[in-house]
């Protein structure tokens, strides 16, 4: 039950402030990341071609299952352990300690994995540069402990870490990339936001914590409270990162650059809406173990309402435009792309709903395991999807299965809710709770 003071919290003045603050830190990201792409993809199409950006794509996909493997889902798990241990620097210094022991023993297994099934993958053991530069980008950002600085809602110092990284890598592209012989340069450049992120991260992270050294039992519990979610984004990576490299094993590059283009155009203004949900995350996991539903209630549904309506608008714009994007970011030589950005438009509607209630709901009142079986089984639908629709229709049939995947985890998530959460459309939000 919600005690006065709980009631206040969500109203307080400070609370709309400090969710304020960090949505706006979250937004010079978002700005940071969706400009500094607004000048580098049109750079880098013209440079690399569909055939270069398809071989830079497929190596960057192969990096992202690695760097999946490596945060083990900590970045959700973590974060929400110590959110709800913000106040105990000693319990976050063992969550910490815990997650970098378990990333160590992946990070070595997962490089381990890559290079011997990189053996059987021509594009991959014909191009060795591309594949060291993919595994230097998969280490980096696989150990950036934003997590960390989530859980305790200081998203600013964050955000700041990774815009100065990105901006070095803007400038490194237009130095020494120039034409499709450099495409490993791009992966090498890519990495050097994360570089930064995860040095300076960790530098700062230990000012305010104490060091302590990896055991055995941290490392066992950080595995314990990662599973979970490692389930979740290992399963969402078969419809999500997994595309481009499932794509990749049974047509050319330049079918694979197509795709890949417009997936990004299309997950990019999704990306638009992520501060609304990274900002309100750490807040709800505090609130749903201090207060349960009635405190935490409000605000998830907020924060769903702002996003799902933000995606809607984001979809149809991004559908009418779609041709004009094409043609201006990524030029003439893209034209196939336009049609997979038009059946992919509805990405940032269907996400939104994904998101809000999956995230801002489920996630923070331990529905972990529900969850995990709606990303599984719509894991497990793209790939059959894949095959079933990509090898005779390319791209457009790639297209038309994450969306189908996509639909499924939408709406089986709004059905779990509705079904196991009585006050999720019964508590008014109040005017002090906006934020």
């Amino acid at each position: 039950m919600t005690t006065p003071s709980q009631n206040r919290g969500i109203a307080d003045p400070a609370f709309t402030r400090s969710i304020s603050q960090n949505v706006l830190a979250l937004y010079g990201v978002q700005a940071g990341r969706k400009l500094i792409p607004l000048i580098s993809i049109p750079y880098l199409a013209r440079v690399l071609g569909p055939a270069g950006w398809g071989t830079v794509a497929f190596i960057a996909a192969m990096a992202e299952l690695l760097v999946i493997c490596i945060e083990f889902g900590f970045n959700i798990s973590a974060t929400r352990e110590v959110a709800r241990n913000r106040h105990n620097p000693a319990a976050c210094g063992k969550v910490m300690a815990g997650v970098l022991g378990a990333q160590a023993g992946l990070a070595a297994a997962g490089i381990a994995l890559v290079l011997l099934a990189s053996r059987f993958l021509p594009v991959v053991s014909k191009r060795p540069e591309l594949l060291a530069a993919g595994l230097v980008y998969a280490v980096a950002q696989g150990f950036a402990p934003l997590w960390f600085f989530q859980g305790l809602e200081q998203m600013r110092l964050s955000a700041a870490l990774e815009l100065s990284g990105k901006l070095a890598a803007l400038s490194g592209l237009f130095l020494f990339v120039h034409g499709p012989a450099d495409d490993w340069k791009v992966l090498v450049l890519t990495a050097v936001a994360p570089a930064l992120t995860t040095t300076v991260g960790l530098a700062l992270a230990y000012r305010t914590i104490p060091i302590e050294l990896p055991s055995v039992k941290l490392v066992r519990t950080a595995f314990a409270m990662g599973t979970p979610m490692f389930v979740f984004r290992s399963a969402e990576s078969l419809y999500g990162v997994g595309n481009v490299f499932l794509l990749g094993l049974f047509t050319t590059p330049e079918v694979v650059g197509y795709f890949a283009a417009a997936e990004k155009i299309a997950k990019a203004a999704f990306g638009l809406l992520n501060p609304v949900r990274e900002a309100i995350f750490p807040r709800l996991s505090h609130l749903a173990v201090r207060g349960g539903e009635e405190a935490a209630g409000p605000l998830a549904r907020l924060g769903a309402a702002v996003m799902i309506s933000g995606g809607a608008v984001l979809g149809v714009g991004l559908y009418l435009f779609a041709p004009l994007a094409t043609r201006l970011l990524l030029g003439g030589e893209f034209a196939p792309a336009v049609d997979a950005l038009r059946i992919l438009a509805v990405l940032p509607f269907l996400l939104s709903i994904t998101y809000s209630v999956g995230f801002q709901w489920l996630l923070p009142f331990g529905k972990d395991a529900v969850i995990n079986q709606i990303i599984l089984a719509a894991g497990l639908l793209n790939v059959a999807l894949s095959f079933l629709l990509a090898r005779p229709f390319l791209h457009i049939g790639m297209a038309w299965a994450v969306v189908a995947s996509e639909a499924f985890v939408a709406i089986s998530m709004v059905t779990v809710v509705s079904r196991t959460q009585s006050n999720w459309s019964t508590t008014p939000v109040r005017t002090g709770e906006l934020i």
